[in-house]
């Protein structure tokens, strides 16, 4: 038995159970977006990977956004994570549990050796934050779930495997929600690309155009196309995740996205440099 432990630094997210558990719960319950019920037509969300300051609202209002399990049946989340070039191999995290501040969660070992057997996975051994952050918010919103850590490249082997999770979990007949995680335009010196200058036309160029064109793709269900724009306009962070979770998700049946809210770090903290991030659900017809 092994457990990959929290390599974080201090300020991603609280370290405090108490403090971690007070903060998730003020955003589940505030009433307002992040508070929403979970919908039972989503299989798959897409959260961003910031520091909680930044992004935890939204990262939150993404996992809470996927239907709980039946009780009694187990349920696993499929986090993709990024951080990897196009033409890179997906990894995976073998270690049997993931530690966080509110105790570990269990891999899902027998799921991941499913997927071993129709992708060519490499083993994740590096530190990175696109899963770890989202890894407590999963803890408190899905007690007893399973996780399966992938991280998947920024190319077209995105969308396979997607497509091939979707393929493994009916294979042995286990229930999993996606949950993908990637940024958006990350714009100003901080980040050598400032095409819009600085200022107020640089954050509505962001806001009203970048992002958006990314985000529209995904609303559309076209991962290829998504991956196409943050390759040509950098307008995303791990766009593979996203597009893994929008292809886990339409072989699960999804047809359609919804746009749960979208904000920038700005909203945080002013600076010549910013990031946006969205939080989008992948939806099926209802039953």
């Amino acid at each position: 038995m092994s457990m990959r432990r929290q390599c974080l630094p201090p300020g991603w997210y609280p370290e405090d159970p108490d403090a971690l558990r007070k903060q998730l719960s003020s955003w589940l319950a505030s009433g307002g977006a992040a508070s929403r019920p979970a919908d039972p037509a989503t299989v798959a969300a897409l959260a961003p990977h910031a520091g909680w300051a930044f992004s935890g609202r939204l990262a939150a209002m993404a996992a809470a956004s996927l239907p709980k399990p039946a009780e009694g049946s187990a349920l696993t989340v499929a986090i993709f994570g990024g951080h990897l070039p196009s033409g890179a191999r997906a990894l995976a995290a073998r270690e049997s549990s993931f530690d966080t501040p509110l105790g570990a969660i269990d891999a899902d070992g027998e799921l991941l050796a499913a997927l071993d057997g129709r992708v060519r996975l490499g083993r994740d051994e590096e530190e990175d934050n696109t899963v770890e952050v989202l890894l407590p918010i999963v803890a408190l919103v899905f007690p007893g779930a399973r996780v399966l850590w992938l991280r998947a490249p920024n190319d077209l082997s995105s969308i396979d495997l997607g497509e091939e999770l979707c393929a493994a979990a009916r294979a042995i007949g286990r229930g999993v929600v996606g949950l993908g995680s990637s940024d958006l335009t990350h714009y100003g010196p901080a980040y050598g690309f400032s095409p819009k200058g600085r200022g107020g036309a640089a954050e509505a160029w962001v806001r009203g155009t970048n992002d958006r064109r990314f985000i529209d793709a995904l609303l559309a269900m076209d991962g290829s196309g998504a991956l196409s724009l943050a390759a040509a306009e950098r307008s995303a962070c791990s766009p593979g995740a996203a597009a893994a979770a929008l292809a886990f998700a339409r072989a699960m049946g999804a047809d359609r996205a919804r746009l749960l809210d979208y904000a920038t770090s700005l909203d945080a903290r002013p600076s010549d440099s910013f990031v946006g991030y969205a939080a989008i659900a992948f939806q099926k017809e209802r039953a």
